[in-house]
């Protein structure tokens, strides 16, 4: 039987995600995931994201129900983080502590954005940001025209 976590839940972006550790195999993990209403997020992409922001391995998609079992990489060691992505603006990030391959959920945190994200910025943020300065752009080229008056 898996033994659940005293503050092993995390929330972000309406998504509430929650780790357990496998009885059966050492290392295994048990990922629980589920929106803010209660309903699984299901066939959610799962990703483990290195100490220092590495590249991303991908372990899997969620079942219907929103569980997924996973093992860390051999020899795992440092504060790894765990990507649940259930779509555009559904995902969660949790910072898990592994020390020499075991995962150490009594010191499980959630995140509000990836800890590999600069300035603490999500790619919807930078999205955002990027479509918001455009905008700008265009509304001063064309204050800038309708100064200039028009072209003879």
């Amino acid at each position: 039987m898996a033994s659940g976590l005293d503050g092993g839940a995390a929330r972000a972006h309406a998504i509430e995600s929650s780790l357990e550790r496998l009885q059966s195999v050492r290392d295994g993990l048990t990922l629980q995931s589920h929106f803010s209403s209660g309903d699984p997020t299901a066939n959610a992409l799962v990703r483990l994201v290195p100490p220092g922001g590495g590249p991303a391995i991908e372990v899997g998609r969620t079942d219907g129900s929103g569980r997924l079992s996973f093992a860390l990489p051999k020899g795992a060691n440092g504060t790894w983080e765990v990507q649940v992505d259930g779509g555009p603006g559904h995902r969660d990030y949790l910072e898990l502590p592994v020390t020499t391959g075991t995962a150490q959920l009594d010191r499980l945190s959630q995140q509000s954005s990836p800890a590999n994200a600069p300035f603490g910025l999500t790619p919807l943020h930078g999205l955002l940001l990027l479509g918001s300065l455009g905008g700008l752009g265009g509304v001063l080229a064309a204050e800038r025209l309708a100064r200039r008056g028009p072209r003879t």
